[in-house]
């Protein structure tokens, strides 16, 4: 994922984010996810993508013909293309993490971490439990709105039923999150090894021939954006 999808933060324009955007969608089916999960998994996208294009269409940088002025408001050639862009590249930089992270095991996700990418064992064993507690969720929802309606408690509305819900999670994650580190404390996993040593991990964590492969088609999936936009002439490096 951060092979692929690191140059994308390089440039800011139509073809490079349609032609990742592009790849994304051929290579989802050899992934294992079809394009129906892949949209019903990242449906807060078309949320959260408009928001980002809208923005850039009435203050990005003016430039061209200009079709609309309102104080700090202005709607140009550039400003037009940009919005497509950032809208393209949200896109193209969330949804191989959808199609990527879709099968993730936390635990060889910690194993891979400490015994690979030798990173510190307390940090690793914090992202492992957040990664696990993250599975909780869907349920937690599903608690919170069935005790909400044995209490007869009802919202108006579907922004007010949203937002209620959502604090209510939040502070439910919150105290979960409290308990979680106040027992891993208790444990030990926040203390350094007897003797100063290194901690032990019962399944090694070894890079194979595979994984050197799919490390290079992420290479050549991250380059083909790049040289098609720049041999088209839309390369424009950080938006400029």
């Amino acid at each position: 994922m951060f092979v692929w999808v690191t140059p994308l933060l390089l440039s800011v324009d139509v073809v490079f984010g349609g032609v990742s955007l592009a790849l994304t969608m051929l290579v989802a089916p050899l992934c294992g996810v079809s394009w129906l999960r892949m949209l019903k998994a990242g449906w807060f996208l078309f949320l959260i993508a408009p928001i980002s294009g809208i923005s850039m269409l009435l203050y990005g940088a003016p430039g061209g013909r200009e079709y609309f002025t309102l104080w700090l408001i202005t709607v140009s050639d550039n400003s037009i293309e940009l919005a497509i862009a950032i809208t393209l590249r949200v896109f193209a930089v969330a949804l191989p993490m959808v199609v990527l992270a879709r099968a993730i095991d936390p635990t060889e996700l910690g194993d891979a971490l400490s015994q690979i990418l030798k990173l510190p064992s307390r940090f690793v064993i914090g992202a492992v439990a957040g990664v696990r507690m993250m599975t909780l969720f869907k349920s937690d929802w599903q608690f919170l709105a069935m005790a909400r309606r044995a209490r007869g408690l009802t919202d108006e509305g579907r922004i007010k039923h949203l937002i209620t819900m959502s604090f209510g999670l939040l502070v439910l994650a919150l105290r979960r999150g409290g308990k979680l580190a106040t027992a891993m404390e208790a444990r030990g996993f926040g203390r350094t090894p007897p003797g100063g040593g290194q901690r032990t991990w019962a399944r090694p964590s070894r890079l194979v021939q595979r994984d050197w492969l799919v490390m290079a088609a992420g290479v050549i999936l991250a380059a083909l954006p790049v040289v098609v936009s720049v041999l088209s002439g839309s390369w424009r490096f950080f938006g400029l």
